[in-house]
């Protein structure tokens, strides 16, 4: 294990080193970048006047927006983007005709969606990513992959364990069959995702919080279920459980059966997880797949060491330590969830003045805390049920089990 921390010291460094020597001043594009943040802001407006009658002031106000402010961000765009450019100038020409042309206010209100979506992406493109955003981007990627991992290895160290407890050792074949299967359908799972992600006749906006909200559910859910069963105990009494069940069927299929559903709903979330990630990691691609490639090494290392050498891993500190990093990316998640339902105008907007809720696109994304009242809301209550279900579980719950055995003793 000393090894493997001293590995991913010397692989993190590097992927760091180069781009935090290489890094550019925030204030290269602050000019730019303020008249984007005016421009979505004389977007609402419009669409503002627009409902409220007054289509001559929201045609002046898209306009304005446009010609004043956006354009000013086309130079140093084009070099960087120019297929952006084309689609926010595409966007604004959509806007401001249905404006002129009478159209519907929901349909004002969806190309308006249309145009705040891609001047994120400008400002995406001309921000500076720092070193935190990219130092999350990749902690994130790394531990989706490595607890998910671990948590397959352990599960499969215990099958074959149970299996030769159980005399039933011819049935590793069935198995190893099962978790190839299962490693095929989360490969197919991703691309199908992937392929929904981008062609479904939603809006954009709500996909992604639908998304996030999704990945958010099942990492509450799977969190708590894990940290329930840290105690190597309840590993063993669980999985050897499924272990006897499918011994009494006596059949091959079952044992497939047995090592696709292990490793399936891992490879689920994993990818559930992923995609949530590259919804919000968008321009630190790079990042993320440092992040799942050190992922790749830590675990083989992890797999070996267990499966093969047949040594004992901290398995406790290790799935704790990834759990609690997987509920603060819930949290993240959550914060971009209802950022998106705003954006796709299912959630309203209630700006929020103070100056730490207004943190760089990258960093607010990483983060998920952006200048709203109903997102900081429900991230705030998200972690208050985590701090109080983590004072319940390794607070509460022991003092009672001491308690009530020394009133017993």
């Amino acid at each position: 294990m000393r090894r493997l921390a001293i590995l991913l010291t010397v692989i993190g460094a590097g992927a760091f080193a180069a781009p935090a020597l290489a890094s550019s001043s925030n204030e290269q594009f602050a000019e730019v970048r303020a008249r984007i943040a005016e421009a979505r802001v004389l977007v609402d407006e419009a669409v503002t006047a627009a409902e409220a009658g007054d289509r001559g002031r929201a045609y002046a106000l898209a306009r304005t927006a446009y010609l004043d402010h956006f354009e000013l961000a086309e130079v140093p765009l084009r070099l960087r983007d120019p297929n952006l450019v084309l689609d926010v100038e595409f966007s604004f020409a959509g806007f401001r005709n249905g404006i002129r042309d009478g159209a519907t206010p929901s349909e004002i209100r969806k190309s308006a969606a249309e145009i705040r979506s891609g001047l994120l992406d400008v400002d995406r493109v001309l921000a500076d990513k720092g070193f935190a955003a990219p130092a999350l981007a990749f902690a994130f990627a790394f531990v989706i992959l490595f607890r998910e991992g671990v948590e397959v290895v352990l599960l499969l160290a215990i099958l074959l364990g149970a299996l030769a407890a159980g005399r039933a050792s011819g049935y590793r074949r069935p198995l190893a069959f099962g978790v190839l299967a299962a490693l095929a359908a989360t490969a197919l799972t991703w691309v199908l995702a992937t392929l929904v992600l981008e062609i479904a006749p939603v809006q954009r906006e709500l996909l992604e919080g639908v998304t996030a909200a999704a990945a958010v559910a099942v990492l509450f859910v799977v969190s708590f279920w894990l940290v329930s069963r840290l105690d190597h105990k309840h590993w063993l009494e669980f999985m050897r459980a499924r272990v006897s069940s499918a011994i009494a069927t006596g059949s091959a299929a079952a044992f497939a059966g047995l090592g696709f559903t292990a490793v399936y709903r891992e490879g689920f979330e994993t990818v559930l997880f992923y995609q949530a990630l590259s919804i919000f990691a968008k321009g630190l691609g790079i990042y993320v797949a440092l992040g799942f490639a050190t992922a790749v090494v830590a675990l083989g290392v992890v797999a070996y060491t267990v499966l093969k050498l047949g040594r004992r891993i901290p398995v406790k500190p290790m799935l704790t330590a990834g759990a609690a990093t997987l509920l603060l990316l819930s949290v993240t998640f959550a914060g971009n969830a209802v950022r998106s339902l705003q954006g796709a105008d299912w959630v309203s907007i209630t700006p929020v003045q103070a100056d730490w809720a207004r943190l760089p696109v990258f960093l607010a994304e990483l983060t998920g805390i952006h200048p709203t009242r109903e997102g900081l809301t429900v991230q705030a209550v998200l972690l208050a049920v985590y701090v109080l279900g983590a004072t319940w579980v390794f607070a509460v719950k022991p003092w009672r089990r001491r308690t009530a055995e020394a009133v017993s003793a």
